[in-house]
């Protein structure tokens, strides 16, 4: 899975104003999207926007930190990945990232280190949707 390195330029470049509050539920939860658009119900502060590109732009780091650390064999760098995306997963309706981040870090801590690849390989492809939903979001404008 690539991201783009600075999707905030991109973002910034292609899109303006206020975002629809629609997105493939199965990726995206629909009462997060209208939770975050309630804190801005005009668009006039572009809210969801900046919130989706500082998303993105923080995923990709973490992404990059993850293969780093799956790379280095580094269960506790792992973990750090697993947790701070899991937390901001969730604030941003990607609920199915946030859960196999939170699977991934339980199975870390508790030292099942057998079951980490393959959780760490559907958090990377779940990524990736996640990724493409927010794309899609902001690109419906």
């Amino acid at each position: 899975m690539t991201l783009p390195h600075s999707p905030a330029a991109q973002l910034q470049a292609d899109v303006d104003g206020a975002l629809p509050v629609h997105a493939d539920p199965a990726v995206l939860d629909a009462d997060a999207l209208a939770n975050l658009s309630q804190l801005d119900p005009t668009g006039a502060n572009r809210l969801m926007r900046r919130v989706f590109t500082t998303y993105r732009s923080s995923m990709t780091r973490l992404l990059s930190q993850l293969a780093q650390a799956r790379a280095q064999a580094d269960p506790a760098g792992q973990r750090l990945v697993a947790h701070t995306l899991k937390s901001s997963s969730a604030s941003v309706g990607a609920l199915a990232l946030s859960q196999l981040c939170g699977d991934a870090e339980k199975a870390l801590r508790e030292g099942r280190l057998d079951a980490v690849p393959a959780l760490l390989d559907q958090l990377v492809a779940e990524a990736a949707r996640v990724d493409a939903a927010v794309l899609q979001l902001l690109a419906d404008e």
